[in-house]
């Protein structure tokens, strides 16, 4: 068998490596791979298996890519990135403060039209913020009234406010 049918056969399984290894596809350091196997086919002992010998190559190419400068960089620069971009503009516009308004008053709305009990543990656990054992000793319940009416009451928020989440 000719080295371009070895390379041809395991080409799939050197993929495989260094997308385990460096957790993306890389290309650049499949032909790497290559290049390398190429040049050194003359140390390529037959006695040994091809797959081995060019798993042990792309291993090793695969963890000093993860070593080198440029993918440190290209780490930060992507982390510098993500921060950039995930700063929000704080300018309120009108259009933002008037939709802003819109939605807290029918989150108010909502929440008036709950049944007594769970506009009260609502109010004092999300509005107030008392703990479940704070409001179970306020209101003389106990702890698992208070977890049941407050994810009953959430429930009957979601469906209320359903096209505004």
């Amino acid at each position: 068998m000719n080295f371009k049918d070895l390379i041809n056969n395991n080409k799939d399984n050197v993929r495989n490596i260094i997308r385990l290894i460096t957790k993306e596809t890389n290309e650049d350091l499949e032909q790497e791979v290559y290049v390398r196997a190429w040049k050194n086919q003359d140390k390529y002992v037959e006695k040994g298996n091809f797959k081995t010998w060019i798993n042990t190559i792309a291993k090793n190419i695969s963890k000093d890519y993860l070593k080198s400068a440029n993918y440190r960089n290209s780490q930060n620069s992507t982390a510098d990135d993500e921060v950039i971009n995930s700063i929000k503009d704080n300018k309120s516009t009108p259009e933002t403060a008037l939709m802003s308004k819109i939605r807290q008053k029918r989150i108010i709305e909502a929440i008036e039209n709950l049944k007594p009990k769970f506009k009260e543990v609502i109010m004092l656990c999300d509005i107030e913020g008392y703990s479940y054992e704070e409001i179970a000793n306020k209101l003389g319940v106990p702890i698992g009234t208070v977890k049941s009416r407050i994810y009953n009451a959430k429930k009957e928020l979601a469906t209320q406010l359903e096209d505004l989440l």
